[in-house]
């Protein structure tokens, strides 16, 4: 049984730390983690030229699953709610990322507002959905696109003009012009590695691709099997405790498209509040991490 009635909650509100962080002590995880990832990126070049390929295999793949994690868990936290109280310190920690995900943290923030717009929507009387990475938006007959053909070109059609008109309303012609500092300071340094060692970035390159493939993966089945038409169920969850510690509550994806400047630390919560109405409205729930997704068997009953 549908219920299209919205659920009244509460949140309790979070306690405001007193210096550097904008929402939670607990963002100084996030933050910390995405400094690991630059780190581990910059480590992975330095000892490129020291390491047998018996070690830089198995450490390429797991740059490409960092990428997956920072993008769905660092990053994505910090679009809906940065971390930060100065502006200036926003602007440097969202430089890093872009420079340790390869590509503008902006746009990505850009991109992912048209995400929640849409909810990955299906395509209207024109052909077109309004979440502009919908599961729906390449797909046939009112299908899902397949998993492999949005995996693997997923990351390849974004439309950087689009995204920068989009980000232009309204005056924010400050965002446009740090998304293309951002950009250009990403191409700028893959550029530079090529210069100081052009056989590491033909090793980097596959994986960094890989990695796009795997968030993309990522994306695709936080959406499979979700309900577009009705709010609660616009997501697909999994309350697996080891993929939320380490995913930063990822997994309760149906509870942040319902709320989604919910911070991270309160989806739980959320759910808890939310679980007897997702039950009733038929959200979709897997067991294990959304990476996993195409494991995928019909509808568990988990709890958080």
């Amino acid at each position: 049984m549908e219920n299209t009635a919205p659920v009244k909650i509460k949140m309790p509100p979070l306690p405001k730390p007193a210096y550097v962080l904008a929402h939670s002590y607990w963002d100084s995880i996030p933050v910390l983690m995405g400094c690991v990832h630059f780190a581990y990126q910059i480590t992975l070049f330095v000892l490129f030229p020291q390491l047998s390929w018996w070690l830089l295999v198995p450490m390429g793949l797991l740059y490409s699953y960092m990428i997956a994690w920072n993008i769905e868990s660092v990053s994505h936290n910090f679009t809906h709610n940065h971390y930060f109280k100065l502006h200036a310190m926003n602007r440097a920690f969202s430089l890093m990322e872009s420079l340790a995900i390869g590509f503008s943290q902006q746009m990505y923030r850009t991109v992912h507002i048209r995400h929640h717009i849409g909810n990955s929507d299906r395509p209207d009387a024109n052909g077109k959905t309004r979440d502009w990475f919908s599961i729906y938006r390449h797909g046939k007959n009112g299908q899902p696109e397949s998993i492999w053909k949005y995996a693997l070109l997923g990351s390849l059609r974004g439309d950087s003009k689009q995204a920068f008109i989009e980000m232009g309303k309204n005056g924010r012609d400050a965002d446009v012009r740090w998304s293309k500092f951002e950009d250009a300071a990403h191409y700028a340094w893959f550029i530079l590695g090529f210069i100081l060692n052009w056989k590491f970035m033909l090793f980097f390159l596959p994986f960094y691709y890989i990695g796009h493939v795997f968030s993309m993966m990522v994306g695709y089945y936080e959406h499979y099997q979700a309900n577009p038409d009705l709010p609660i169920a616009w997501g697909v969850s999994t309350y697996n405790k080891w993929y939320n510690f380490f995913w930063m509550n990822n997994g309760y994806h149906a509870e942040h498209h319902y709320r989604p400047k919910l911070h991270w630390t309160q989806m739980k919560e959320l759910h808890r509040l939310l679980e007897k109405e997702q039950k009733m409205s038929g959200v979709y729930v897997i067991p294990y991490s959304h990476l996993l997704g195409f494991l995928s068997r019909p509808p568990v009953t988990a709890k958080a």
